[in-house]
């Protein structure tokens, strides 16, 4: 399996965002990362649609996420076929029936980075997230999006933009435009708070 398409699975995102004054996005966006930093993990409900030119309708999963900061993040699909991806620390671990595939994110440079766009937006890492992506945030603080246009050419061979929504410390969609056109959007909804 495609190191980038398995972590691409695990998450989403959407929409393109208008540039804000220099100063104006740089403090809204420091204050976004504050505001996630300070938020230490939950358990979500997730939705996923996965738009593909050659299908008619999206293919759509469902099921449970858990985040536990800094690092740590488990996407447990039930729907429509049980799955479990794990993304710990540096090693992402997908089960899928008897199956089990392991990734060392150090072999595999694009799935870093890719891996680094949720993991630093979950943990309010600036610095992890501009090492490889353009930064630009609208809305309020009440509802934001932050979308992430990658400056990696390897990454933007394959990935157009992430869109990350919510409000204030709590992410509630994430969307991947891919190079080609298809794209997947989660909405996430919380379950309970750590």
């Amino acid at each position: 399996m495609n190191a980038l398409r398995l972590c691409r699975s695990t998450l989403l995102s959407a929409v393109l965002l208008g540039l804000a004054a220099p100063a104006l996005a740089a403090r809204d966006l420091a204050t976004l990362m504050h505001d996630l930093a300070q938020h230490k993990g939950g358990r979500v409900r997730f939705v996923e649609k996965k738009y593909i030119a050659l299908l008619d309708k999206p293919l759509v999963s469902s099921g449970e996420m858990t985040y536990t900061a800094p690092d740590r993040l488990e996407k447990r699909t039930l729907q429509p076929k049980p799955e479990v991806l794990v993304l710990d620390r540096d090693t992402l671990t997908l089960e899928r029936g008897k199956q089990k595939f392991v990734l060392r994110l150090a072999d595999q440079p694009e799935a870093q980075v890719f891996v680094d766009s949720i993991r630093g937006t979950l943990a309010g890492n600036r610095a992890l997230l501009e090492r490889s992506y353009a930064l630009h945030l609208s809305g309020t603080r009440e509802r934001w999006s932050l979308s992430l246009l990658p400056s990696d050419q390897r990454i933007a061979a394959l990935v157009s933009r992430i869109t990350v929504g919510g409000t204030r410390h709590q992410v509630d969609s994430i969307e991947y435009l891919q190079a080609d056109g298809d794209r997947a959007v989660m909405t996430i909804t919380p379950i309970e708070a750590q």
